[in-house]
């Protein structure tokens, strides 16, 4: 086994972080223009047609569904990690109008008059929105210079006049168009004008960091407050997958979800509907009744009352859903294994002697996994909080160099770009653990990982350096979750640039899985192209449920 940490050789990559760093060290707004050149010739992946004249209608909309749906009308952006820091610069954000991304969990608030406030968790919401930002501002503007020359604004609905007038393909005028929302309006706000806008920081210090992620912990321990003194089984995953399997409550009202279904056809699901519910696979069965309930809860008409019941099912099987702890977005779940009721439970969660549970004092503590170095921070919090930790799982996304989307991947070494550091970790799942829960998808264990600080950070050379040394897996939370597990047990700060062996130095134990859902470099399928959306509930809750009946078994053999 290679034992040198992976050289990477994008000095351009390089050069448009320090770029973008050096420039917001400014106490101003300083222009998103000042970025354009280190962007452009940063060759990144995400961004392939960033120097072509046409526009890049995929890296358009990409970055569109990670803006909030008025970003038409925004003109400066102001970055800060609390509501008292945009305060003191006399941004009274409290009161302002909440948006929302679809791509993101990022926190926003809008002014109505051109600026927008981005609450960041860490240095990884800087590295993840600056890129985001000026790949949106480059592409509105050829946008708007193809616009300009046509004369006219087509007919947002009809894609073949949108790309004739823009000179792309018909497709990337459908990506063009689902970035948009309302393609005609939003093309004739394109062409009304250029895209000029602004970004100001007001702090990036690491401190503040580590006091928001305290103020949410502080708020977790006092909506639980013998959370600290209880054993601890943390997971990173999503706020639905444990909560379904251990809760119950899609199969308990399994009629009530599948009359919703025939009532309302989401996605068009209806036909699938009887033949999935009586077909005699339990999984797939299982799997659509937890899709089908995103949309039950969804209803615009009656969302409210029913995740209110959906969190008394749930708090009476001991899951407590602790939303938004200390304003920071990164919901929270207690689950007291003592209180699981074991007849709801999903059939393929319970392992043997799931009764003695009865007397079990450990609780799981699950959380919507955050972005980049915000997981560093959640869980150094959570480590000084809590007395003992058994185990630390992390679920996620992952891009995948070697597989197809849909597959599942499990990594012994993860080497993770925040801190030059190489980990090398005793996985606690295997193959074995997931492969009983997939019909369609592969899973690959001995995989190796690379944690990238933003999608828009890489190029193909960059890639290729880690491709040749065996890294298959491109994600963001891993490498600083590690940095934190050593953290927890060392006595010092973790290493930087170094190989760091985990395998004997954590306490409890280290589960690392993620299922693809992207192919970056595949002939067959644009990086991020294809939404997960059913097809994907397979892989999430086959890693789920290794997680859970992992865990399981663990306390009961405690």
């Amino acid at each position: 086994m290679d034992r040198q940490p992976p050289r990477t050789t994008s000095n351009e990559i390089d050069l448009y972080i320090r770029t973008y760093y050096s420039l917001l060290k400014s106490s101003g707004d300083v222009r998103v223009r000042a970025f354009e050149e280190a962007h452009l010739f940063s060759n990144s992946s995400l961004h392939a047609g960033a120097l072509a004249p046409e526009p890049d209608a995929a890296a358009f909309a990409y970055s569109a569904a990670r803006l909030p749906p008025n970003m038409p009308q925004v003109e400066r952006l102001v970055l800060g990690q609390s509501l008292e820091q945009f305060s003191r610069a006399g941004l009274p954000v409290a009161s302002w109008q909440i948006v929302r991304t679809r791509g993101r969990r990022r926190p926003l608030r809008y002014d109505g008059a051109g600026t927008l406030a981005v609450f960041v968790a860490s240095a990884s919401d800087i590295d993840d929105l600056v890129p985001i930002v000026t790949a949106y501002q480059i592409e509105w503007n050829k946008v708007h210079e193809r616009l300009a020359r046509a004369g006219a604004v087509p007919d947002g609905a009809d894609p073949v006049a949108v790309a004739a007038a823009l000179g792309i393909t018909v497709d990337d005028a459908r990506s063009l168009a689902a970035g948009l929302g309302d393609a005609t309006a939003g093309l004739a706000t394109i062409a009304a004008r250029r895209c000029d806008l602004t970004i100001r920081l007001l702090d990036g210090s690491f401190r503040e960091y580590q006091r928001s992620a305290a103020r949410w912990w502080r708020a977790i321990e006092g909506a639980s407050p013998s959370v600290g003194k209880r054993p601890v089984y943390f997971v990173s995953s999503n706020s639905h997958s444990l909560a379904n399997l251990l809760g119950g409550y899609a199969f308990a009202h399994a009629d009530e979800l599948a009359a919703f279904t025939r009532a309302e056809n989401p996605e068009g699901l209806a036909a699938a509907l009887d033949g999935t519910l009586t077909g005699g696979d339990d999984g797939a069965r299982a799997n659509l009744l937890y899709y089908l309930l995103r949309a039950y809860l969804h209803d615009p008409a009656t969302s409210a009352n029913r995740v209110a019941q959906v969190q008394a099912h749930d708090a009476a099987c001991g899951i407590r859903t602790i939303a938004s702890p200390g304003r920071i977005d990164v919901t929270a779940q207690i689950i007291e294994l003592s209180k699981l009721r074991l007849a709801d439970m999903d059939p393929r969660a319970r392992v043997p002697g799931l009764e003695r549970l009865a007397t079990s004092d450990a609780v799981i503590v699950n959380i919507d996994y955050p972005l980049g170095m915000a997981a560093y921070h959640h869980l150094a919090a959570l480590a000084e909080g809590v007395g003992e930790i058994r185990g630390v799982y992390i679920m996620g996304k992952a891009a995948t160099l070697n597989g197809r989307v849909g597959d599942v991947m499990i990594s012994k070494v993860v080497h993770d770009e925040h801190s030059g550091n190489t980990y090398l970790i005793r996985n606690a799942l295997s193959a074995a653990d997931v492969q009983p829960f997939m019909r369609h998808g592969t899973v690959l264990d001995n995989q190796k990982a690379l944690t990238v600080r933003s999608a828009f950070l890489q190029n193909r050379s960059y890639m290729d350096v880690f491709y040749r040394e065996g890294y298959t897996v491109m994600e963001m939370e891993a490498g600083p979750y590690l940095s934190a597990a050593y953290e927890s047990t060392a006595p010092q700060r973790h290493p930087k640039g170094e190989i760091v062996n985990l395998t004997d130095l954590v306490n409890g134990e280290l589960g690392l899985i993620h299922y693809a859902s992207d192919t970056p470099y595949s002939r067959r399928q644009s990086l991020l192209s294809k939404s997960m959306s059913f097809f994907g509930m397979e892989s999430t809750y086959g890693c789920a449920l290794a997680i859970a009946r992992r865990i399981l078994s663990r306390e009961l053999a405690s």
